[in-house]
């Protein structure tokens, strides 16, 4: 899948994964797609719940080399 931006997390813990996702999301308009590899074990959890209190789709969560990657579309959001 192809994506609009790319934020690495990888180092980061709770919760700056989540706020640097935020943060990036920001300056994406509705319907990009940021691509975030984290490797925070807490991220599996965050994320998913950020996307879903925020209004973003958490479109695909997986393993990746060494960090897990998620595939977050920009959604509608007055926050």
């Amino acid at each position: 899948m192809m994506n609009d931006a790319h934020l690495d997390a990888k180092g980061l813990l709770c919760p700056l994964p989540v706020l640097k996702a935020r943060k990036r999301l920001q300056s994406l308009s509705v319907g990009d797609v940021l691509c975030m590899e984290a490797d925070d074990p807490a991220a599996v959890v965050d994320v998913p719940h950020f996307c879903a209190e925020a209004g973003h789709e958490l479109l695909e969560m997986r393993d990746g080399d060494g960090a897990q990657i998620y595939l977050i579309r920009k959604g509608q959001t007055n926050k």
